[in-house]
């Protein structure tokens, strides 16, 4: 597939999303030095945050999973290697490898280092979708991934994030590294901006295709309501700036150290997925699609429960946002590289190349016999 042809596949607002969140920063940054917007952001709260920011963030969530496809879960047991092997990507090797990073280049920033690692923590169920397709990746398989994800972030995200802030980050870096957060804490946001539109996010699917059809829902309702929630992200990045607008234009070197750590896992979160899929003799399809939804992350989950937890103007709400910047272009690369890389590691129908196998001996070339002379 040409570099034409996959970005042409990209709707507009996903093909220019970092310019889009990119612009709302600005605006977010001029919007800060307006005498008492921040009086008028917190004017009425909604548990932690204000009103206005809790809107924003639960529907940039909804229209997210009500595109889930939650009733795939019945697949999971016909495909339990691939969807177990997703598992280990996804809840093992994932959440470790963002926390290993954030220690090793955000070891003096806590607040920037919970951000990545609330991120990290955050499986794609949305993004991974447009990426799976470009790469050619098997579109079935992903659904089912990206329902499963949902519903085990409901289960264990908060466990999760409550063991690396506070115990492994406590025990590694000494106590003074320990958070005073609890999992209670966790778990509230993960009800309320999780939660909630996922409980939302099923009623509509249930209904929608119950009384129009899954055509309807998917090619009508949700071509027209999934881009919506562009405005509550955008919205979201609005007034995180305006509220920290003062200070961020002295941040540049510290947006570069939260940079750098997202770059490395993106792309080794990619390439490690991609060789154990291969090595498993996972079909190029099958690999493509654990390998992006192993390398993305729900940017929008890791915002939502930043802000929830530790407030609009901290820093791992600053870290979360930049995830988004970052992993759209990275992606966005990775799509061509998988393209460029079918040919080297599979063969023509999708099946893993052997690779290192010892190559046929060439055939002996019998000399022809001379006729016998009749003389």
């Amino acid at each position: 597939m040409s570099q034409t042809r996959v970005i042409g596949r990209l709707s507009i607002i996903d093909r220019f999303l970092p310019l889009w969140i990119g612009i709302a920063m600005v605006i977010g940054i001029l919007l800060g030095f307006v005498p008492g917007i921040q009086d008028f952001f917190k004017a009425v709260q909604f548990g932690t945050v204000s009103l206005p920011i809790a809107i924003g963030l639960l529907w940039m969530m909804y229209p997210v999973l009500a595109k889930v496809r939650y009733e795939e879960l019945s697949k999971v047991a016909s495909e339990f290697k691939l969807f177990g092997v997703s598992g280990f990507l996804n809840w093992i090797i994932g959440p470790w490898l963002m926390f290993t990073l954030a220690l090793i280049f955000l070891a003096g920033y806590p607040e920037y280092r919970e951000g990545l690692i609330v991120t990290g923590l955050a499986r794609c169920i949305a993004m991974v979708l447009i990426w799976n397709m470009l790469a050619g990746g098997h579109n079935e398989y992903c659904a089912v991934l990206v329902a499963l994800n949902s519903i085990f972030q409901i289960l264990f995200y908060s466990v999760y994030a409550y063991f690396f802030i506070t115990v492994m980050s406590g025990w590694i870096l000494g106590e003074s590294a320990t958070v005073s957060i609890t999992m209670l804490d966790i778990a509230k946001s993960v009800f309320i901006f999780l939660g909630i539109p996922l409980i939302g996010g099923i009623i509509t699917r249930y209904v929608g295709v119950k009384k129009k059809g899954k055509e309807w829902y998917e090619e009508v309702l949700m071509e027209k309501l999934g881009p919506t929630a562009l405005i509550g992200l955008l919205f979201t990045i609005v007034v995180m700036f305006s509220m920290q607008g003062k200070n961020i234009v002295e941040l540049g070197a510290d947006l570069a150290r939260i940079i750098i750590p997202l770059l490395f896992y993106f792309v080794l979160m990619f390439a490690i997925s991609y060789v154990i899929s291969w090595r498993l003799k996972f079909r190029y399809s099958e690999t493509a699609t654990l390998s992006f939804t192993a390398a993305s992350n729900n940017f929008e989950l890791a915002i939502a429960v930043a802000v929830g937890t530790w407030g609009i103007t901290s820093g791992q709400a600053l870290a979360t946002v930049i995830g988004p910047l970052i992993e759209v272009p990275v992606l966005i690369i990775l799509v061509y590289f998988s393209l460029w890389a079918q040919k080297y590691f599979f063969t023509e129908d999708g099946t893993p190349k052997k690779f290192g196998a010892p190559k046929p001996l060439p055939k002996p070339v019998v000399p022809e016999t001379a006729a016998p002379n009749p003389e």
